[in-house]
């Protein structure tokens, strides 16, 4: 048994001790879903699909200090997929559900401004909304981001650069109507 640079034992060469690599991840994970997907219990079956899927798969991982980048890249891949379905049903059920808010405290626990630029960086592009969740909240580089969303790091930039415009042009626009 062996420890890597994140923490995470090695029980074999070939598998991760789960249970320490989630003990270790799991909060983090299910904050960047959250953001991600904006529903906390949403966000939390996300990364619990996440981390079965390394279980079931675990045998295949090539280098076991590579788990905690193959579970965020799960979680963001997770997330756009319950996006997807999200808005599919969404579409379909419109005509027949009633549009249900969210928790009637929920803006008392952030901050104004927090509750602006929140609402902000929701009107960005998917792609654009994960290169900065995942550069500010999650603190990744930009080689790690590219690696976790499977793009060029010069689409990182470039998506990074964009979106932080269109913030800017949004807040100054939220702003101007105050």
């Amino acid at each position: 048994m062996r420890v890597d640079s994140t923490g995470v034992r090695a029980v074999t060469d070939s598998e991760v001790d789960l249970a320490a690599l989630y003990a270790a991840h799991h909060l983090s994970m299910v904050r960047l879903a959250r953001l991600l997907v904006d529903d906390l219990a949403s966000a939390e079956d996300v990364v619990q699909d996440a981390f079965l899927g390394l279980h079931r798969r675990q045998g295949q991982l090539r280098d076991p200090g590579a788990a905690v980048g193959y579970i965020r890249q799960a979680v963001v891949n997770q997330a756009r997929s319950q996006l997807r379905r999200r808005r599919t049903v969404r579409a379909h059920l419109r005509v027949a559900e009633p549009e249900i808010g969210p928790a009637a405290d929920a803006d008392l626990m952030l901050s104004e401004e927090h509750r602006e630029v929140l609402a902000a960086v929701n009107q960005l592009p998917e792609r654009q909304r994960e290169v900065l969740i995942l550069r500010f909240w999650s603190g990744l580089s930009e080689t790690e981001i590219a690696e976790t969303m499977g793009v060029s790091n010069g689409t990182v930039k470039s998506q990074a650069s964009r979106a932080m415009k269109t913030l800017q042009q949004i807040l100054e626009a939220e702003r101007g109507r105050a």
